[in-house]
């Protein structure tokens, strides 16, 4: 199972700039995963943005510690890039304890999910990232093992077969989704706390990428940040990406400072708008203005159209410009809003939007 879960060692401490800059000198490629780890926030006082779910995890965790026992289960949702992996490794580490860490997909049989739920130790978080894509016969083993903290190995096959119940460490399981409604009830039910993560203000965002600057050692302006926010869609994981982004343009071809005009331009080189807009939103937006009218069109229509699966149309492109308003879902497919042709700068035809 080494290839499909692995551990995370919560006594590494962040890399200083002085140890960032030794890494840049080893290679390109290990200075990025250690600024990966340390935009990290390690404890809930240090992160950012999600306020309800933060104080309720936070009685959650401290009542639990106050117990002396192992937290409830936790179920975190929402859309992707908003920090539920991060709060499943703050959970670890407010617990004093370690992290094994898998995904749904990876778990496609009952055998797996036992091998790892047997190498848990007591206290020890699980994190099941995606965990709506596990297999059925691994989800019915994961009921008893929430429950009762044991799994039933079932031994020899046909009416001879026996189920030898393995007694499990109490554990606390954290599970990630980004599409609560395909979770099923009973597995949703043995969840003990559940917080849903929403979109981030742009007010967040600018103080995530402020401490993002600074552990990164790069100089920042307040109205350069604020741009990169404005354009990140609410999510931090874009924000943090972005700001790498601008800062090697200012590196480049800039005066080395993180400020509004890198901002603007660097952006303008990634094909980010104004409204954080990116290639494939505006193919999406531009295609069923210009060549269908505004719509209606079905999703498989528009997404050969824009050369992409309708996979990626309806699950990357689609929330956002629906959330924008940039365009609306409809019994008899995709139109296009009066925002949305005002965005691309262009003036619908007589009677397209009566919809």
């Amino acid at each position: 199972m080494s290839d499909r879960s692995y551990e995370v060692d919560f006594g590494a401490e962040e890399p200083t700039g002085a140890e960032l800059e030794r890494l840049t000198r080893a290679g390109a490629g290990e200075v990025e995963r250690a600024a990966e780890a340390a935009l990290r926030p390690k404890g809930l006082g240090d992160f950012i943005g999600q306020p309800q779910v933060r104080e309720q995890l936070s009685l959650v965790l401290d009542a639990a510690a106050a117990r002396g026992k192992a937290p409830d289960h936790v179920l975190l949702s929402g859309p992707p890039g908003l920090g539920k992996t991060t709060l499943a490794m703050i959970i670890a580490h407010e617990m004093r304890s370690q992290i094994r860490i898998t995904s749904g997909p990876a778990v496609q049989h009952a055998g797996d999910l036992a091998a790892i739920l047997s190498s848990l130790e007591e206290g020890e978080v699980l994190f099941i990232d995606e965990i709506h894509r596990m297999a059925r016969a691994a989800e019915e083993m994961l009921y008893v093992a929430m429950e009762d903290f044991r799994v039933d190995v079932i031994v020899g096959k046909g009416p001879g077969a026996t189920a030898i119940p393995l007694e499990l460490p109490a554990f606390t399981l954290v599970g990630a989704t980004t599409r609560s409604g395909l979770l099923p009830a009973p597995l949703r039910d043995r969840f003990g706390f559940t917080g849903h993560l929403d979109f981030y203000t742009v007010a967040d965002l600018q103080t995530v990428l402020v401490r993002s600057a600074r552990m990164l050692g790069m100089e920042a302006s307040e109205t350069g940040l604020q741009e990169i926010a404005s354009r990140s869609r609410g999510t931090p994981r874009i924000a943090n990406r972005l700001l790498r982004r601008v800062r090697d343009w200012a590196q480049v071809r800039g005066t080395g400072v993180v400020d509004l005009p890198a901002a603007r331009s660097a952006l303008e080189v990634y094909e980010v708008d104004e409204r954080g807009l990116d290639r494939l939103d505006r193919a999406v937006l531009s295609t069923l203005c210009t060549r269908f009218a505004g719509g209606p069109v079905g999703l498989s229509t528009l997404a050969v159209s824009v050369a992409e699966e309708p996979e990626t149309v309806e699950e990357v492109a689609e929330p956002f410009l629906v959330r924008e308003g940039l365009i609306s879902r409809t019994p008899r497919g995709r139109v296009a809003t009066a925002d949305g042709w005002a965005h691309l700068g262009l003036t619908p035809p007589d009677g397209t939007l009566g919809f």
